[in-house]
């Protein structure tokens, strides 16, 4: 067994009397305090997280945008330089090997964001695609390499496209909240924003830096609130995260660990990898299908077969009462008939009633369905409802 990796973070959450657990190999901060008082506190004010689990990749090159096209679900080559977009690297059977967020940093350059339990994972799978990327080009992109003196096999790792991981250089600090634009534009040592403030819009980044160094500043989230995602470099995250803190202190900021980052999440109907999301899992099971550009030229998971007309997909239920489904909780008729089995499951914070994702059977995933939770034998009557739970008005 491998030893616990904690993030630079460290001695701060320890010194906030955090509760740690595993998380993708990561010691990570569970809760500080109490899960609902920061939960409750990003959406009425703001949380600042520690996600420096997560995992980055550089992908750089003449051909980055094009080989992205090829390696992940979605078409990267349309994105302008300042945006960001959700995007799924599928397995060659259409299955998912993780859900990331691909920043384009320039026409040649991309920052691609993986969960942490995954970085081996996407590691290996941008290795196996670099390796065969050349052949799809010549088979069915003839035309990106028409006119070069070389062949496309003499681009790779020169100018043509390179991967590199390097989530170890990086510490990731999440903001959330109605608060969290005062907070962030209001932290000292944060300067040379390349985006003015009210300009910045979601799913967009900005570069800026802090205390002379480089800081990225991206307005996207886990919460379904507001929020920005600051990636900036390992050595200067306790500095930041203690500058943040300080201008926060004037908006009820508060620190919040993944306990609360998983019932936020699941208000607003966001898959978890290794709950909604897995290999055994296509996009379109988990409503995802949107996020899939099918008419490419090529890509991994173009060729999968299309999951059986049964298979399960996702959906959202609320019931009534304090008892929540948990996940792996049976989903099942009046007559007790498994319909499927619960992904996520808690009592909502915000909205007061139990709220869970499953997966179910076609047949019994439509809007205002009544199903049952098998919650330790007994049956908590619930209704399928659209996701997502919570949607913030501002």
């Amino acid at each position: 067994m491998s030893d616990p990796r904690y993030t630079p973070l460290r001695e701060r959450h320890e010194a906030l009397g955090a509760s740690f657990t595993d998380f993708g190999g990561w010691q990570m901060p569970v809760r500080y305090t109490s899960d609902l008082a920061e939960h409750h506190a990003v959406r009425r004010s703001a949380g600042i997280f520690d996600i420096s689990h997560m995992a980055e990749f550089l992908v750089t090159g003449d051909f980055a945008a094009h080989f992205l096209d090829y390696a992940l679900a979605g078409r990267l080559s349309a994105m302008a330089v300042g945006k960001a977009k959700y995007s799924l690297m599928l397995a060659d059977d259409g299955g998912i090997v993780d859900d990331v967020i691909v920043y384009r940093l320039a026409e040649d350059r991309f920052l691609v964001i993986a969960n942490a339990g995954n970085r081996g994972f996407v590691d290996s799978a941008f290795a196996s695609r670099i390796r065969s990327f050349p052949s799809m080009v010549e088979r069915e992109r003839p035309e990106l390499v028409a006119g070069e003196e070389r062949t496309f096999e003499g681009f790779l790792g020169d100018r043509g496209v390179d991967v590199e991981d390097v989530s170890d250089e990086y510490a990731l600090l999440a903001v959330q909240g109605p608060a969290a634009e005062a907070i962030v534009a209001a932290t000292e040592g944060i300067s040379e924003v390349s985006v003015p403030w009210a300009e910045q819009r979601y799913y967009a980044w900005a570069d800026a830096t802090f205390l002379g160094s480089p800081l990225l500043i991206a307005r996207t989230g886990y919460t379904g609130e507001d929020g920005f995602e600051l990636l900036v470099r390992a050595a200067d995250a306790p500095a930041l995260w203690d500058a943040v803190v300080a201008a926060g202190n004037a908006h009820e900021l508060v620190p919040a660990g993944l306990a609360a980052r998983d019932t936020l999440r699941l208000e607003a109907g966001m898959p978890l990898y290794g709950h909604e999301l897995s290999r055994e899992i296509t996009p379109a099971q988990a409503g995802l299908g949107r996020v899939v550009v099918s008419d490419k030229e090529s890509f991994i998971g173009k060729d999968a077969t299309p999951a059986a007309a049964d298979a399960p997909v996702l959906v959202g239920l609320v019931a009534e009462g304090r008892r929540a489904g948990r996940a792996g909780y049976p989903v099942v008729d009046q007559d007790g008939v498994v319909l499927g089995e619960i992904t996520s499951g808690a009592l909502s914070p915000t909205l007061g009633h139990p709220i869970a994702m499953a997966y179910v059977a076609p047949s019994s995933a439509a809007e205002g369905t009544a199903v049952f939770l098998d919650v330790r034998g007994t049956r908590i009557p619930a209704t399928v409802t659209a996701l997502p739970f919570y949607r913030r008005t501002k």
